[in-house]
């Protein structure tokens, strides 16, 4: 199949387009690089540097190429940045989204898969948290998530638009040959790790009054190969013919921060300097997943994310990459 990857030179981008490859497919990744990198962008993939702002060059893609189908996972994606850049939020989550849906519809091509997230929980009122949960996002990140959901859905009403959302909850982890490196960094476990490595001196926990066993976040940690075996099962349920759907993409287990902390010092070996801060906007005191319905309807099950072998595997990519990758994110905007 020709499928094309938005944001495929990104974090989770590489990983997906990685394990498409393997499957014997061909793939385009677009990407503007403003935080992907051009060494994540696989060299069996074809690159095109192009902003989904710009709809005059993404309809070229479309025209150019024989395109199938769409993972779209081209985002901002910082809680606290919506917070403070909601209007950044919307233009890049939402217009941008729009334009690719209009050269989607324009070249025929109606099958898409959506990097959807947790955020668009907000506080749950239960945890583990599954499909049919009541969705009142708690910041514009969320929002504009949910917001591309209803989009998808009257498009898919209105124009016969096949997708599958996929919510992530904690995407993390790494392969041989890509791992995280953002710029800047606000992940939990990349952090960790880099403050193992003195290449920070420490790690701040924000907030531990959260209504919680230690007083910290909790957060469901999904490892990155999984995540993108998803995506390969959600093509296959739209090539079925399967209906349009959200799933939740989690292990169906939370951990803290300090847990991750704790296992972090276990796997390198380094006692890591904590920092204590106050709370950050738009964080919720537990994000945990019930994943069961991807189980039950996309045939997904987690086979690598034990915490364990997720901090491992991250550990591995971040002493090999202590700079990330060679080249850093080109700015565009």
């Amino acid at each position: 199949m020709n499928i094309l990857v938005t944001g495929g030179a990104g974090y989770i981008g590489s990983v997906v387009v990685e394990q498409l490859i393997n499957e014997g497919n061909q793939v385009v990744v677009v990407d503007n690089l403003s935080q992907g990198h051009r060494e994540a962008a696989s060299p069996e993939a074809e690159l095109i540097r192009a902003d989904l702002g710009d709809l005059e060059n993404l309809t070229d893609v479309f025209r150019y190429h024989d395109i199938q189908a769409v993972i779209h996972l081209a985002a901002s994606s910082l809680v606290g940045q919506s917070m403070t850049e909601p209007a950044h939020y919307f233009q890049n989550n939402l217009v941008c989204g729009m334009n690719l849906l209009h050269a989607m519809l324009e070249s025929g091509v109606s099958k898409l898969v959506f990097s959807s997230s947790a955020a668009v929980y907000g506080l749950p009122d239960k945890v583990p948290i599954m499909e049919e949960h009541s969705t009142v996002p708690i910041n514009p990140y969320g929002e504009s998530k949910l917001m591309f959901e209803r989009i998808l859905h009257w498009y898919g009403v209105a124009y016969g638009l096949r997708f599958v959302s996929l919510r992530y909850f904690n995407a993390a982890g790494a392969t041989a040959r890509y791992g995280e490196d953002h710029e800047p960094e606000t992940h939990l476990i990349p952090n960790v790790l880099k403050a193992a490595l003195r290449l920070v001196p420490q790690i701040t926990v924000f907030g531990t009054d959260y209504p919680t066993d230690d007083g910290t976040c909790v957060r469901d940690y999904i490892h990155v190969l999984d995540v993108a075996r998803a995506h390969i099962l959600a093509l296959k349920h739209l090539e079925n013919g399967k209906l349009n759907k959200a799933y939740n993409l989690g292990a169906g287990r939370g951990y803290s921060v300090k847990e991750v902390i704790d296992v972090a010092e276990a796997t390198t070996g380094t006692r890591i300097k904590r920092v204590i801060s106050s709370r950050r906007p738009g964080d919720p005191p537990v994000l945990v997943a019930d994943p069961s319905l991807a189980g039950k309807e996309l045939g997904w099950k987690p086979q690598d994310s034990e915490l364990e072998a997720i901090i491992e595997s991250a550990w591995r990519w971040q002493k090999a990459h202590p700079h990330g990758y060679e080249g850093k994110p080109t700015r565009s905007g």
